[in-house]
């Protein structure tokens, strides 16, 4: 079995977000970056299936030379071979641009990611993938297990979990309880310095997009306590202040 697995390069959750150059950059300065979690469970459920029934796992990133760390973690914590595409992930479309690119001759049976990145939270990559490939997209995947060339999944649905069953191949956004995490071991991450990384140059696809400039949310308000007992301020303040009523 051959698997794919997308992993995105993302701030870590805990890092202070600033923008620089008139708020048209990310100011990468001091940020500590890591494998988007989301990305994090697609991959160890890949290495449980690897473990249950053979076969191989490459990493894909779309990323310039800084992601090579990020990779190289996955690496040690199961994959067995990496591919970057050395591009900026500029958009959803030109990444899943890219992914197709790598993926279409390639004879994957599964490709797996994440739901979403942390990043954007777009949540787009993977249906464009199984359309630009003209395979089944599901997502958001919360258990995978193969039966043959059948997959049975359980997906999040409003209001309740939808059980499916697709042949393979196609194409999952995985998120949490599909997997446990996995740290990789002394043995693992010796072992990725060695595994092959292969550096491809991106399609002539160009961005469909543009960034014109950053946001930060506005600042929180401050908190005002109200008495218990005094409904009508309370009563005056939604209204009137927050609007809410």
């Amino acid at each position: 079995m051959k698997i794919l697995v997308c992993i995105t390069h993302v701030p870590d959750t805990t890092s202070r977000i600033s923008f620089t150059n008139g708020d048209t950059e990310f100011d990468k300065s001091g940020v500590q970056y890591i494998i988007g979690p989301y990305d994090d469970y697609a991959l160890a459920r890949a290495v449980e299936l690897k473990e249950q029934s053979g076969g191989t796992i490459t990493v894909l990133n779309v990323g310039t030379a800084e992601t090579e760390p990020t990779i190289r973690k996955a690496l040690a914590i199961g994959a067995d071979e990496a591919i970057r595409v050395n591009a900026e992930p500029t958009d959803s479309l030109f990444v899943a641009n890219e992914i197709a690119n790598v993926a279409k001759d390639a004879g994957y049976d599964l490709i797996l990611m994440g739901r979403e990145s942390i990043d954007f939270n777009g949540g787009m990559v993977h249906g464009m993938v199984g359309e630009l490939l003209g395979l089944p997209s599901v997502s958001p995947v919360m258990t995978l297990d193969l039966d043959g060339d059948t997959a049975k999944m359980t997906r999040e649905i409003e209001g309740g979990k939808e059980t499916i069953e697709v042949k393979l191949p196609f194409v999952a956004g995985c998120q949490e309880p599909i997997a446990e995490w996995k740290i990789p071991n002394m043995r693992g991450i010796m072992s990725a310095r060695t595994k092959p990384l292969n550096v491809v140059e991106p399609s002539s696809q160009a961005a469909a997009t543009k960034l014109e400039k950053y946001e930060m949310p506005p600042a929180k308000g401050e908190v005002k306590m109200i008495d218990a007992d005094n409904v009508e301020e309370l009563v005056n303040l939604l209204k009137n202040e927050a609007k809410v009523i």
